[in-house]
């Protein structure tokens, strides 16, 4: 992963890391809070020995500070432990005692340090003063000769411990610090991590490492859509409206030359919103002159009849077993000029249909009546119906959403259009989470559908590129977007 890469991720996953570098923060605010202070007290011993001259000065040097590692290592003996627990009266045990002393020897030196940590700080410079002077009687019983005579090495306290005014744990700042820390490593940790195990798509990037073919517009994520699923019902003004308009937009550089186009809407799995992005296409494509017939030809989970609220007796099945013409089956949905081919009755071959010579002719029949054809067909994974229709059309428009689909479940989608050499007209990422744009009113607003529709990277040069025109014709759909 290059810088760019987890700059992504960080920003995708921000929630995570965030959430990360809180629940560390307050547990180590909780534990700092719920800690016992605890004060601590030191007093330091000078080791020498008694010499006459300048040699016996240099070697006594030598033999000090080998002996003073030795008095160090006494210092947690259960010996000394016993001796200040007398001294001092204390109601502990020698080994917890010890736990809570420590003795250090400053590098290059002869100097010992006994350091007492204790919750009361007056009983901290008890511990430390007294065990500083126990050391030192031992030191002497230790190093004196068993005939009698001077022991050849002491100890003196040269600095007793003083009474500490601030307890050394625990340090808020630097435990909060350390959290802060430990909670933004943990959670882009975990970000990368979920990052790396996550193979749906979420980006324009995503959809550009799978296919080649153009991504053709986004679809703004809608909690309302289930309710109002058509853009007829929203504000002219609205994302979803905005959104269509630049699909719209784009799909018209599609084969520029062509008088009549066909063009198949499907997905690689169920729920992915490609009925809906079909309907809506068609209505924005019809609202701005073409002559346009949505055909359903989903004929195992119909939903266009539903969603218009036209009548599901006649459509796509009787005409293809003649029972109705092709223009007692087709209904208008009023106010748009948008005219519907439902599924009618559900077959019990649906892919034997779809590959009819009946279903060829009215795919000619349909060409030389209008401008634009769209066909709503069925999943690709689960059923061979979307492939075939391709196959008979100018191309697919995959519909892809955004968080759901995998990678591996859109190259195998794909896949099966490659099988049957079907064209893949482009992509559209469907129900991407809403980003509000800066320099506008904040609202839904004219301005913000605009802005959503190129802040997500479609517009003109993805119009450009999907009709691979010049120029001019680039110039052409940005006039086209303005004039919506």
């Amino acid at each position: 992963m290059e810088l760019r890469d987890y700059l992504r991720v960080i920003r995708r996953r921000w929630i995570l890391i965030a959430l990360c570098v809180v629940v560390c923060t307050g547990a180590a605010a909780a534990y700092t809070a719920a800690a016992t202070p605890q004060y601590q007290s030191t007093a330091r011993l000078f080791v020498s020995t008694a010499q006459s001259d300048t040699a016996d000065a240099y070697q006594g040097g030598l033999f000090s500070a080998q002996r003073v590692t030795s008095y160090a290592d006494l210092v947690s003996s259960r010996q000394v432990a016993t001796r200040v627990i007398d001294e001092l009266g204390l109601d502990m045990a020698p080994e917890r005692l010890s736990q809570a002393v420590s003795a250090t020897v400053t590098p290059e030196t002869v100097i010992l340090e006994i350091s007492a940590t204790d919750p009361d700080a007056e009983r901290a410079q008890a511990i430390a003063n007294t065990y500083a002077d126990e050391l030192t009687e031992i030191v002497r019983e230790l190093e004196t000769p068993e005939g009698g005579g001077a022991a050849p090495i002491r100890a003196s306290v040269v600095d007793r411990a003083a009474v500490p005014t601030s307890p050394v744990t625990p340090q808020p700042v630097r435990n909060l610090g350390l959290a802060l820390v430990l909670g933004l490593l943990l959670g882009v940790g975990l970000a990368v991590v979920r990052e790396l195990l996550d193979t749906t798509i979420k980006s324009k990037d995503d959809l550009d490492d799978i296919t080649e073919a153009p991504t053709m517009g986004a679809i703004a994520f809608d909690a309302a859509t289930s309710r109002q699923p058509l853009v007829t019902a929203l504000e002219s003004h609205a994302p979803r409206v905005e959104a269509f308009r630049v699909l719209r937009t784009n799909m018209q550089f599609v084969d520029v030359d062509a008088t009549t186009k066909t063009f198949v809407v499907t997905s690689s799995l169920p729920a992915e919103g490609k009925t809906t992005t079909a309907c809506n296409l068609a209505i924005t494509l019809a609202q701005a002159g073409s002559r346009v017939v949505l055909v359903e030809c989903d004929l195992r989970r119909p939903k266009v009849a539903g969603i218009f609220d036209l009548d599901s007796a006649v459509g796509v099945t009787t005409v293809l077993v003649g029972r109705v013409s092709l223009d007692d089956a087709v209904q208008k949905h009023g106010g748009t000029g948008l005219e519907v081919v439902t599924s009618g009755p559900i077959p019990p071959n649906p892919a034997e249909l779809l590959q009819s010579q009946a279903m060829a002719q009215l795919l000619v029949d349909l060409r030389e009546r209008y401008d634009i054809v769209i066909l709503d067909a069925p999943p690709l994974l689960p059923v061979t119906d979307a492939a075939l229709l391709t196959s008979q059309s100018d191309g697919a428009l995959v519909v892809v959403r955004h968080g759901k689909t995998t990678r591996d479940q859109l190259r195998g989608a794909l896949d099966r259009l490659a099988q049957v050499d079907g064209t893949v007209l482009g992509t559209v990422l469907n129900m991407a989470p809403v980003r509000r744009r800066s320099g506008g009113d904040g609202g839904y607003g004219y301005g913000y559908g605009y802005g959503y529709g190129y802040g997500y990277g479609y517009g003109p040069e993805e119009a450009k590129k999907a009709a691979k025109g010049s120029k001019r014709e680039g110039r052409r759909a940005a006039k086209r977007r303005q004039s919506d």
